[in-house]
């Protein structure tokens, strides 16, 4: 199966945890480092496309701050990614040239993928750097994110590069062999599961979380970036980032790690951008004859299923939509402001010129604009 799957990559997304970068003393494994370089290199000689999406800047700058736990308040990380940027940027060079490569740095914020504009040069950006034969890294922008616009760890920012980069494959290495039933450095009886079809909702109980002194993800984090990567019809590896050879072993399709499969029909590229990347800044609440519409119909929301509207959007706004339990089954970006949506609560359609005085169409979110989670 995995060497079936492989076939079609040609672009690959490898995220690379601060766990697998860094020694126990937090600083930079310049070792571990050089062996990974070496299978990019290997890869780009395969004509493998590859984008990083690189930990462990905070972690360097950190060591250099003298700092012995991670950095706890705002600007204390942001100064360990100041100063760490460069020296995690300067360690990939070095350990490229010797294979005639070249890095390219791209630091990015939340803000930078929900603007739909800045969202395609970000795309354009990686294409033309591919195209050169240059590896683009990628990382927060740590030094000026503030919580409003954070990612929230690079397992997350990693699902959604997938998109931007338009890959084929998503490739986790963390600091264990994959994806276990149990938290295996605390459970002895803990067994590696390397086929998981599809993220269930036991498949995420099972990840559990996971702290460190070093880095942010845990496996709950991995397990829902690969997820996010699933959706978008790109399946997710695994494996354990220390092992030396282990991105050659994976991109050959051998049994190592953990591999998710994607969705069955994975979501197009615009409706994953509504679903992953935009953040929701209100909620309509639907009754259930509009929810069953939606799930198993494909239609378009009206302004008759709405039962009530909660936060404040503007029209063009990302939405949750929410059944009458409250619980969120979808996302979509409104036809209607918030304070026009209320008006329109429980309404035909033919009444909403009437109420309004003017008339942006006959639905709240149009099914081209709206993603079943």
């Amino acid at each position: 199966m995995r060497k079936e799957i492989l076939k079609s990559v040609k672009r690959v997304v490898i995220k690379i945890g601060s766990r697998v970068l860094t020694d126990a003393d937090g600083a930079l494994d310049l070792a571990v480092i050089g062996r990974i370089c070496r299978d990019l290199a290997a890869l780009h000689a395969r004509h493998l496309q590859v984008v990083v999406v690189s930990s462990g800047a905070i972690a360097a700058g950190r060591s250099e701050l003298g700092l012995t736990d991670k950095p706890r308040t705002i600007p204390h990380k942001q100064a360990a990614a100041a100063i760490g940027q460069s020296l995690l940027m300067r360690a990939y060079e070095e350990a490229l040239e010797p294979h005639g490569l070249k890095a390219a740095q791209i630091l990015l914020t939340s803000e930078d993928l929900v603007n739909r504009q800045r969202f395609l040069n970000a795309r354009a950006t990686m294409d033309a750097l591919l195209g050169f034969g240059i590896i683009p890294v990628i990382n927060e922008n740590d030094t000026v994110v503030v919580d409003e616009i954070k990612f929230g760890d690079n397992d997350n920012l990693s699902a959604l590069v997938t998109n931007v980069a338009e890959a084929q494959l998503l490739l986790i290495l963390t600091d264990i062999e994959g994806f276990y039933s149990a938290d295996p450095h605390h459970d002895p009886e803990a067994r590696l599961i390397p086929l998981v079809k599809g993220v269930t909702r036991e498949v995420e109980r099972a990840a559990g979380g996971a702290e460190s002194t070093v880095g942010t993800g845990g496996m709950a984090t991995k397990v829902a970036a690969a997820k996010k990567a699933g959706k978008n019809g790109v399946p997710t590896i695994m494996v354990d980032g220390k092992r030396d050879g282990i991105i050659a072993a994976a991109l050959r399709g051998d049994e190592v790690g953990t591999l998710f499969l994607p969705a069955a029909v994975g979501l197009n590229r615009r409706k994953h951008w509504i679903a992953y990347t935009l953040k929701p800044s209100g909620r309509v609440v639907v009754d259930e004859g509009a929810r069953e519409v939606l799930l198993k119909r494909g239609k378009s929301l009206l302004p008759s299923g709405v039962v009530r509207v909660e936060g404040r959007f503007d029209r063009g706004g990302c939405v949750r939509i929410c059944g009458p339990d409250g619980v969120e089954f979808a996302r979509g970006l409104s036809d209607y402001s918030s304070a026009e949506t209320a008006r329109l609560v429980g309404k035909k359609s033919s009444e909403i010129d009437d109420i309004l005085g003017y008339h942006y169409g006959d639905v709240i979110i149009h099914r081209d604009n709206l993603v079943v989670l």
